[in-house]
């Protein structure tokens, strides 16, 4: 669901590596719908279907076959997941299918993660179901921002997810959003003075 955006950074945590300045992302295209409506573009938030593998061909993750087999709705462009997704899924069209081939310094570089090891080359062929606006817009800000304070506190957040969950067919969870909702502010509120000011909730924007 929608909602879960806040939370992918915890499914696909970036992790800094030599960054290389020739390191590049070899994108192909295997499949462009006719009709293009949008194309995706950095603050956009993707639904994806995704499976990855190694430079042997050894698969190592599948969003169909694994977990919940559903698929995970990111972020583009604020390195929610790794880098080279960041730069390899730009300009798509909702039904798109790509397969890109990610350096180590655009993935999971020196240090690797869990079964990736250190300066692996992955590869990932990458289905975008649905295109949607960005939470990080400045029309997104004000939609929340209920009372025009130009901060957020934990009841407009709350508010915010209740509505999200209803507008996609989910029932209204007040544990889970409780739980979201301070995750939120773990992650956001950098001086913790319990709101997320307009900096905090843009300021991962300032860095592209």
């Amino acid at each position: 669901c929608v909602p879960e955006i806040w939370l992918c950074s915890s499914l696909l945590a970036s992790v800094s590596g030599g960054k290389l300045p020739e390191a590049e992302v070899n994108i192909e295209v295997m499949y462009r719908p006719f009709l293009c409506h949008r194309k995706s573009k950095y603050g956009d938030i993707l639904l994806v279907h995704h499976e990855g593998y190694f430079d042997n061909g050894t698969m190592f993750h599948s969003s169909r076959a694994q977990g919940d087999k559903q698929p995970m709705w990111f972020t583009l462009g604020i390195r929610e997941a790794i880098q080279g997704w960041d730069k390899g899924l730009q300009d798509m069209c909702a039904g798109e299918k790509r397969k890109l081939v990610i350096p180590p310094a655009l993935a999971y570089g020196k240090e690797g993660k869990g079964k990736i090891p250190p300066e692996s080359t992955l590869t990932f062929i990458i289905e975008v179901l649905e295109i949607r606006n960005g939470p990080r817009s400045h029309e997104s800000f004000q939609e929340m921002d209920l009372n025009d304070d130009w901060k957020l506190s934990k009841h407009e957040v709350k508010e915010y997810l209740r509505k999200e969950f209803e507008r996609h067919g989910y029932p209204p969870n007040d544990t889970l959003h409780e739980n979201m909702v301070e995750d939120i502010f773990a992650k956001e509120d950098e001086n913790k003075d319990g709101f997320i000011s307009s900096r905090e909730f843009t300021y991962k924007h300032d860095e592209l």
